[in-house]
């Protein structure tokens, strides 16, 4: 595959050959394939390698042109750094089709296949819709590839109408689910609304609550570590970390009159005598006892999207603080939620679609009450209850057994990075549970409509 030129510098895809992975499948002895085969349904490059030339043409969005880097990984944070990297949420499709090339259950028949990945980076297409000229074209999203797919070996999505293909999408629902008869259009492409795709399975980081195809998987983070002991070594530093912060806000807005909870937050913060005193002791009763306490409250203003690329900026705080917020935004998730996961830091939470009714498969809902601690926006914003008032009140052991689930969390959120060490690889990672989540849908939808018919 010849290598691109964009902006200046060279970004080559290492890819192996599809076929050739496909075709070295694992004994038995080593990997259970059973009902777990896949096949990656091969697509003109302008689906995917094609759509990151254009990554400096959209002003109103960004230019992720240098986040290209390390198959999609980006830029290390620094030279020494063998974990971390600047990475774009955006490109969570381009690593996780890289990592699609070293499932260990591929298969180059896909008569044979128990599900289809098709690697088409949506959401990055979906740019020239969203920011681009095609705006006003919006509802066509999506619909190059449906003739595609029907005129190329029509067959392999003709058998099961598509009930066993899957894809990713790296932004949320919201952008992809423009009704096809509004007029004009407003915000986002008509991909999720066309009944072309209504049986496809949709990997997205944030789903609505409704539609059965989708399923939110995490959010691309900054951390992709290449080996167990690096990893290991992180959860150590994470577990070893002085907490010396009460609660944390990393994030923009909340600056209006108008009331919400981001307003209530910053005010809630700015407004507390202990904000920004030191060694403050704070005894609530039978609450936790946080003795010499630097901070009680701490903000990280990321306005602006200055946080973005820069996880120095924000997973310092996180790591020194023992609680932090996760108010919901444009949308409900926040990529912060597994920056903190990260971190150490014990989510809260203000509406139940920021985590517990969108990521199942890697934060299971039964287990919200041991990592989470969650709080109704309106009982604060409209009623008057105070975020310190609550978290002051939980018991400390209770703190400590909240920290040490949300630390076994940790590798279930990480994206690892590619060529990654075989005792790493024995560890599932978000893109290990989301396919694994992916398999078990599909199986369960084809085994209804075998039902069904």
């Amino acid at each position: 595959m010849a290598c691109k030129t964009i902006y200046f510098f060279f970004f080559c895809f290492l890819f192996i050959s599809i076929d050739s992975i496909s075709s070295q499948r694992l004994s038995d002895t080593e990997t259970d394939c059973s009902k777990r085969w896949i096949h990656i349904r091969r697509l003109p490059s302008r689906f995917n390698l094609d759509l990151l030339t254009n990554c400096s043409e959209y002003p109103l969005f960004d230019n992720f042109c240098p986040y290209l880097a390390n198959h999609g990984l980006g830029p290390k944070t620094h030279n020494k750094s063998q974990s971390w990297y600047r990475s774009n949420p955006l490109l969570l499709e381009l690593i996780f089709h890289r990592r699609m090339l070293e499932y260990p259950c591929l298969t180059s028949d896909p008569s044979q296949a128990n599900a289809i990945y098709l690697p088409y980076y949506a959401a990055i297409d979906s740019l020239r819709y969203l920011y681009g000229p095609g705006v006003n074209n919006s509802m066509e999203h999506g619909l190059e590839l449906y003739d595609y797919l029907q005129d190329n070996e029509g067959w392999i999505w003709s058998r099961n109408h598509g009930a066993d293909h899957f894809l990713v999408m790296s932004r949320p629902a919201l952008d992809f689910s423009q009704s096809v008869d509004v007029n004009p259009p407003i915000w986002g492409t008509s991909f999720l609304e066309l009944p072309e795709f209504y049986n496809l399975t949709v990997l997205i980081v944030e789903g609505r609550a409704w539609p059965w195809q989708e399923q939110a998987v995490p959010y691309l983070t900054s951390f992709h570590p290449p080996s167990l002991g690096l990893l290991e070594s992180w959860i150590k530093r994470v577990r070893a970390s002085k907490r010396t912060t009460l609660l944390l806000f990393a994030g923009g807005g909340g600056v209006g009159s108008s009331p919400n909870i981001r307003r209530s937050i910053r005010n809630e913060c700015e407004n507390s005598s202990l904000s920004n005193s030191s060694d403050v002791y704070v005894n609530n009763g039978g609450g936790h006892d946080y003795s010499k306490m630097r901070k009680v409250c701490d903000i990280v203003d990321c306005s602006n999207g200055v946080c973005e690329h820069d996880p120095v900026r924000y997973m310092r705080p996180m790591l020194r603080a023992t609680f932090c917020l996760q108010p919901p935004g444009d949308t409900p998730t926040r990529r912060s939620t597994f920056d903190g996961i990260i971190a150490g830091c014990i989510p809260v939470f203000f509406e139940e679609q920021s985590a517990k009714s969108q990521y199942g498969w890697h934060l299971p809902e039964e287990m919200y009450r041991d990592f989470a601690v969650f709080m109704p926006k309106e009982d604060i914003v409209f009623k008057g209850l105070r975020i310190l008032d609550v978290l002051m009140g939980i018991p400390r052991d209770e703190v400590r057994r909240m920290r040490e689930r949300v630390i076994e969390l940790i590798p279930r959120v990480v994206y690892r990075k590619h060529g990654s060490s075989l005792d790493l690889r024995a560890r599932k990672d978000a893109f290990d549970i989301a396919v694994e989540g992916a398999l078990q849908r599909i199986h369960s939808r084809l085994k209804a409509r075998a039902f069904d018919q």
